[in-house]
C-alpha cells in the first residue's frame, strides 16, 4: 500500500512536470504580430501630421439626404479618422483570416470570414508612399433569426487630398439611415 502511494505521487509529479514542460514557449515562434499593413499606425501618424499642418477642409456632411457644407479646421484628427484606424486587421487571431494579393503597387486584403467587420482593404502605393486606401466594412446583428442591425461602410482616403466616409445602416425599429462625410483639403 505504501509503495502504491509513492508510485501515485511520483506519477502525478511526472504528469505535472510534463504539463509545465509542454507550456514552454516555442523559441522559433515569431513575435511579429503585424502580418498586414498597419492601418492603426498609419492613421495615427496621419492624424499627428495633419494636426501639425492644420489644413483647411471643405467638409460636406449628408444625413438621410440632407446636406450641410462648411469650411473647417479639424482640431482632433485622431477622432476624425477613427473609423479608418478602427478597421485595422492586425490582430493575432486574424492572422489566417484574410487573403492577401499584391501586384503593381496594389495590396488587397479580403476577409475569408463574412462575420469579420473589415471585409476588404485595398491600398495603392507608389514605392513607400501611399496613394490611396479604400476600406469596406460590414456588421450585422440578429436574434432568433431576425435581423436587428446591419451596417455597410466604405472608407476612402487620399493623403493630402480628400477622405470620404459613406455609411448605410439598417435598424429593425428605425429603418434605413444613410451618412456621408466628404472632406477635401485646400
Amino acid at each position: 500500500m505504501y509503495w502504491c502511494k509513492k508510485c501515485l505521487i511520483a506519477f502525478i509529479g511526472l504528469i505535472l512536470i510534463l504539463c509545465f514542460a509542454s507550456c514552454k514557449r516555442d523559441s522559433s515562434a515569431s513575435v511579429d504580430t503585424s502580418k498586414f499593413f498597419d492601418l492603426k499606425g498609419y492613421f495615427a501618424a496621419e492624424a499627428a501630421r495633419l494636426k501639425k499642418l492644420n489644413p483647411n477642409v471643405d467638409k460636406i456632411a449628408t444625413y438621410n439626404y440632407e446636406t450641410e457644407e462648411q469650411k473647417v479646421h479639424i482640431s482632433n484628427w485622431a477622432s476624425e479618422l477613427s473609423m479608418f484606424s478602427e478597421s485595422d486587421i492586425n490582430k493575432p487571431a486574424w492572422r489566417l483570416s484574410y487573403d492577401v494579393e499584391s501586384s503593381n503597387g496594389f495590396i488587397s486584403y479580403k476577409a475569408k470570414d463574412t462575420t469579420l467587420k473589415t471585409q476588404d482593404i485595398v491600398i495603392k502605393r507608389d514605392g513607400n508612399k501611399i496613394k490611396w486606401i479604400i476600406i469596406g466594412n460590414h456588421t450585422k446583428s440578429t436574434i432568433f433569426g431576425k435581423k436587428l442591425y446591419e451596417a455597410w461602410e466604405t472608407l476612402s482616403y487620399i493623403p493630402d487630398s480628400a477622405y470620404h466616409i459613406k455609411k448605410k445602416q439598417y435598424t429593425r425599429f428605425l429603418g434605413v439611415k444613410v451618412y456621408n462625410i466628404k472632406g477635401k483639403f485646400d
